[in-house]
């Protein structure tokens, strides 16, 4: 039977964030909140774990997940190379809406699905968020949802669409925001000259915000 802890009360932190914990660890879902909308979150480390997280979405492995990194170091380990622009997306826009595209390290040893030797890096705006994944390391995570439903906003929505398939749900009330995703760019053609920067996604960073982060790429649709 799933748990379910109610984050707003700060006398469930410790059992929540330990519960969670233990269950990313045993290769289960847990549901979090992020600063769009609430994610399901599986190891991403474990290939049964995140093949756990696209069957209980009714998602194919063509649709890899995006994960969640706690910091910036992070980055520079999962990713092959990380040039200059990059880097200034990164402090333009981390943590917040931006989910950046990029080559994969090839010594890694996972399996998110259908990649193309690339992977999805997103730092979440969110302290709950942040906390677990600064215990657990990089989290796959996808949106609370069955595929080509709304994305779950509160923890009855993802409960209603995901069920017992999650071991445990992070309840810390309503998303902030207004439930608009994060934009997703496809920085694997960028250089440390510029190069390409391409919008896969629009979301809640504007195509003229990029531009003015790094000024030296061309942005394309």
């Amino acid at each position: 039977m799933s748990q379910v802890f109610d984050c707003t009360d700060s006398a469930n932190l410790l059992s929540a964030a330990r519960a969670a914990r233990q269950a990313i660890g045993r290769g289960e879902l847990v549901v979090v909140p992020t600063d769009t909308v609430y994610g399901v979150a599986a190891d991403a480390f474990s290939p049964e774990a995140v093949q756990r997280l696209l069957d209980a979405k009714g998602r194919g492995r063509q649709s890899p997940p995006p994960v969640l990194i706690p910091n910036t170091d992070t980055l520079g380990a999962l990713a092959a190379e990380v040039v200059e622009p990059v880097r200034l997306l990164a402090e333009a826009f981390w943590p917040g809406p931006l989910t950046i595209v990029l080559k994969a390290q090839p010594s890694l040893s996972w399996d998110l699905g259908e990649t193309g030797g690339t992977v999805a890096l997103r730092i979440p705006d969110q302290a709950l968020a942040l906390e677990l994944l600064a215990e657990t390391g990089p989290l796959a995570v996808s949106s609370a949802n069955s595929t080509g439903d709304p994305a779950a906003r509160n923890i009855a929505e993802a409960q209603r669409m995901l069920g017992e398939s999650v071991a445990v749900y992070l309840d810390a009330g309503e998303v902030a925001g207004d439930g608009t995703a994060s934009t997703i760019v496809d920085a694997t053609r960028l250089t440390a000259e510029g190069g390409v920067l391409r919008v896969l996604r629009a979301g809640g960073v504007s195509r003229e915000a990029l531009a003015e982060a790094v000024p030296q790429a061309t942005i394309e649709d």
